[in-house]
């Protein structure tokens, strides 16, 4: 059966990007002209999915608004304009919404879907990491053909990280241990919740996407809490490989960039590539940086 069903947590509190998130979610924060949680959906859009929970918090009812539709403005513009998004209803896209009434984790928040996954696989993607890709298939699509060819518990997208950067992540042990090439699918034998660079199995970290079987929620149920005394989709995951479960990863190919907008300077580099590669304003932008920046740093 075709994946077609997606689970966003979006519950968090960007407490690292204040004052900007004070009364806005950091999903919100604008990349370019959209959402960072509007380039999400659409990756997925774009691979068949329908049909999105979001799985949200206090002070994230503008997530819903987002996503609603806006008959007065509509009627504003007028019929010959466009508000730069999908139209979702002719799309057939569905948008569903539930609360993480305490933060306790991101295998928390996915457990939270257990009555709108039924017994359907799924993906999970979180609302603040972008991933642009410029193939015909972008990971999500890669993720979810492996997944179904495979037929794995779990399959989950990593990229590869400096080593001193794996204490961030959850970090994967390919199973057969020897070096991943860029787009490879292989199968882990373990995965570690942001370890130490000394400790690090290697240096390929999840990149905030995966498919999971109904199989996961029992793995969750049987998870204890960790980092933090909290819930972590990289514990259940391996409970899962605890039990004889097939897991999998796709690893990011080299033309795609991921883009975690978790702080100032993450954000400030996703929002200057894009503004770079938007087709009306790049180039007056990519001028404006070659002025101000020292001779020699400009692109």
């Amino acid at each position: 059966m075709a994946i077609t069903k997606a689970v966003l947590p979006v519950a968090g509190m960007g407490t690292r990007l204040l004052p900007a998130t004070k009364s806005q979610p950091k999903e919100m924060l604008p990349v370019g002209y959209k959402p960072v949680v509007q380039y999400v959906v659409e990756e997925m859009i774009d691979e068949g999915v329908c049909k999105f929970l979001f799985v949200t918090g206090r002070k994230k009812r503008s997530i819903e608004d987002h996503f609603d539709d806006d008959p007065e403005l509509e009627a504003r513009l007028g019929a010959e304009s466009s508000i730069g998004e999908v139209d979702y209803e002719a799309a057939g896209v569905d948008f569903y919404f539930v609360r993480q009434r305490r933060p306790l984790g991101n295998a928390d928040a996915v457990r939270l879907a257990r009555e709108f996954v039924g017994d359907e696989s799924f993906v999970v993607g979180f609302g603040d990491t972008i991933i642009r890709s410029s193939g015909n298939k972008g990971v999500v699509g890669r993720l979810i053909d492996s997944h179904e060819a495979s037929g794995a518990a779990a399959t989950i997208a990593v990229w590869d990280v400096p080593l001193q950067e794996t204490r961030k992540y959850g970090v994967v042990r390919p199973a057969d241990g020897d070096e991943v090439a860029a787009g490879a699918d292989f199968a882990i034998d373990d995965i570690v919740e942001k370890p130490d660079p000394e400790e690090a199995p290697s240096t390929l970290a999840v990149a905030a996407r995966y498919a999971f079987t109904p199989k996961v929620f029992e793995a969750i149920k049987a998870t204890e809490p960790g980092v933090k005394g909290e819930l972590w989709l990289t514990d259940a995951i391996r409970v899962l490989l605890s039990w004889g479960e097939q897991v999998r990863c796709i690893r990011l190919g080299a033309d795609e960039e991921r883009y975690d907008i978790g702080t100032p300077l993450t954000y400030y580099r996703a929002f200057a590539d894009y503004a770079l590669a938007d087709a009306e304003h790049g180039e007056a932008f990519a001028a404006y940086l070659r002025g101000v920046l020292p001779a020699g740093e400009g692109r």
